[in-house]
Parts: C-alpha cells; sequence; structure tokens
C-alpha cells in the first residue's frame, strides 16, 4: 500500500492554483490584446505559423512536472514487507520511583537524574524488547503500557518528575502490582520487572506483591538508588532542605533490605547503583539471559521509496516541454522552373 512519509508536504500542491489562475489571465489577456490590433484576418494571416494549442500543451507538461516534484517531497513509498516484523524478545515492565525522596543528592546529580539515565541506557539495549513505564511515589501510574517503539519509551522517561505523581509517600506496593497488571497474566514467562528505587517503601505489602508476580512468572530486578547513610532533600519549589511535622530535617537512607526481598522472592537479583554505565551492563545482561519470545520488533518498518521515479518523471517531462515547438509544423511548397 502507498503511503507518504511526509504527507503535510502534499499542500504544497496548492501552490499550482494561482500559477494555473495567472497562465489563465495571460491567454485572456492575448487575446484582447489580439483583438485590440484591428482587423482579425489580418491579425490571422500575421500569427499563422503560431500554435495556440502547443503553447498551452507546454504549460500543462510543466504544471505535471512540478506537481510530481512536490509529490516526490512527500516521500511516495510502499512497505517492503507485509505485516509487522517479529525479532525474539521479552516484556520489560519499568517502575520508576518519582518520589521526592528521589531528590537526595547522595547520588549526583541527584537520585532520580541518574536513575532517569540508567533507564535511557537500558531502553537502548532493549532493541528486541517491548518496554513498559510505571511512575510511582504515594501511588502508581501507568505512564506508558508496553510498546516496541523505543523512541516513545525515551520521550515519555523524559517527563518523568516528582510533579507526574501528586501523592508523595513510596508506595512499591502499587508500583508492583501495576505492573503486573500490565503484563501478560496468562503467560508465565518471558517477562520482567526493573524496579528503581531507594526502597523507602510506606507500605508492608511489597513481599507479597512479589510472589504474585513470580507465581505469574515474571522476574523482577531491583536497582537501589541511594547510600545506606542517607542524604537530605532539598525543596524543588523552594530550594530548601525538606523536614517532617516536627520541624527537624528529613534524611532518606537506601533500603536494600527490601530490594533484596523482593528479587530473591521472584527468583531476580538486586543491584545497586554506583556506575550508571556499569549498572545498566548488568541488568540489560540478566535480561538477555531470560527466555524469548516473539515479540514485534521495535525497529522501523522498511520502505520502498517511488520518489525517485516521479522526480526521474518529471525531469523527463521537463526536457520535452523544451523541444515542443510554440509553432505550427507548415509545409512550404515550390514551384518547378
Amino acid at each position: 500500500m502507498i503511503s507518504f512519509q511526509n504527507i503535510e508536504l502534499i499542500s504544497g500542491l496548492l501552490l499550482l492554483i494561482p500559477v494555473v489562475v495567472i497562465f489563465v489571465l495571460v491567454l485572456r489577456w492575448k487575446r484582447k490584446t489580439a483583438k485590440a490590433l484591428g482587423d482579425a484576418s489580418l491579425i490571422e494571416k500575421l500569427t499563422f505559423g503560431y500554435s495556440d494549442k502547443l503553447y498551452k500543451l507546454k504549460f500543462v507538461v510543466v504544471l505535471i512536472a512540478l506537481a510530481l516534484c512536490i509529490m516526490a517531497a512527500t516521500n511516495v513509498r510502499t512497505p517492503m514487507d507485509e505485516g509487522k516484523e517479529q525479532t525474539a524478545g521479552i516484556d520489560i515492565m519499568i517502575a520508576l520511583d518519582v518520589s521526592k525522596s528521589m531528590l537526595g543528592n547522595d547520588i549526583k546529580p541527584n537520585r532520580l537524574e541518574r536513575a532517569k539515565q540508567l533507564i535511557s541506557m537500558l531502553i537502548d539495549k532493549s532493541e528486541n524488547n517491548r518496554v513498559g513505564l510505571v511512575l510511582f511515589a504515594g501511588k502508581a501510574y501507568l505512564q506508558m503500557p508496553l510498546t516496541p517503539d523505543l523512541s516513545e519509551a525515551k520521550l515519555f522517561l523524559s517527563n518523568a518528575s516528582p510533579d507526574a505523581v501528586p501523592v508523595q509517600g513510596t508506595n512499591v506496593t502499587e508500583a508492583l502490582q501495576l505492573c503486573n497488571n500490565a503484563l501478560d497474566t496468562k503467560e508465565k514467562k518471558h517477562k520482567a520487572v526493573v524496579l528503581i528505587t531507594d526502597g523507602e517503601d510506606h507500605d508492608n505489602g511489597a513481599g507479597a506483591e512479589a510472589r504474585i508476580l513470580a507465581d505469574n512468572g515474571a522476574v523482577v530486578y531491583t536497582v537501589g538508588i541511594g547510600t545506606p547513610d542517607g542524604s537530605t532533600i532539598t525543596e524543588p519549589e523552594t530550594g530548601t532542605l525538606k523536614t517532617d511535622k516536627d520541624g527537624k530535617t528529613v534524611i532518606t537512607r537506601l533500603n536494600e533490605d527490601l530490594l533484596t526481598e523482593v528479587a530473591n522472592t521472584t527468583e531476580g537479583r538486586y543491584f545497586r547503583l554506583e556506575n550508571v554505565a556499569a549498572t545498566a551492563s548488568q541488568v540489560s545482561t540478566a535480561l538477555n539471559g531470560m527466555e524469548k519470545k516473539l515479540v514485534e520488533s521495535g525497529g522501523e518498518r522498511a520502505y520502498f521509496s517511488l520518489s525517485p521515479f516521479i522526480i526521474a518523471i518529471a525531469l523527463l517531462l521537463l526536457i520535452i516541454e523544451i523541444f515542443i515547438p510554440e509553432r505550427k509544423k507548415t509545409k512550404i511548397q515550390s514551384n518547378a522552373v
């Protein structure tokens, strides 16, 4: 099926309308001028060799050539394959903690920014997988369902911030539950959850939800962001340190025990983020080691462009136009002496 990559450029055909209008006005002007010159039979004799039809034909040829050039600019193309390409991969739900504790700066510039860098690298290494994104704090939200479109995944990731979740806190349980719902619960393998948080869970159900994920065949890999010593939190609105209801400065610490428990429950693995590139490589290696299934490829579909042929036809028409005369072919009669 023929499609247009840059369909918006097809509106350029509207520019040909004033060209046609101007040509029609020129023809009228020529007829009025001829009448104004005087005797019609004399004018006809003077312009005997001129062909009005050939003049119009030259214009039509040029007009078609210009229209073809505009069509070529839209990149007319046809798909080179039938259906969507499938490759071996897995389904990965990434759960990212965007609570204010992720603004702790014990990991520079802060925990959240380093976590987003990690996810970006994981997406780059997930070429043959489908990826989904859950953002959570006091509540969890499905930011993006499973998709093979990795560029779309990066677009959603760029918008991740504490403002994305109005309810503050850290509800790991709800994040895991939402990931479980986003994955195919009928399938007992080929799926994973990557949980990225500092582990400061305000709910005690994470272990139970991890067991449900394990029963459904999902493997959870947890990534801890922060340090056990902890860090203060700078309020982004005021630039002041976050305090509790008693006015004491809040210290946020990495809870490795919870993250290790969740990972072990699903036969996954816990990683502590220290070096982004190294951790991304470790997590990616673990994901690639899982049994794979056929999934839709995240790569772009291959197309065959027809535009070069359209341009060739347009150039051919312009060359033909050069050789179309405006004068009629007349027979020259001669008398033999």
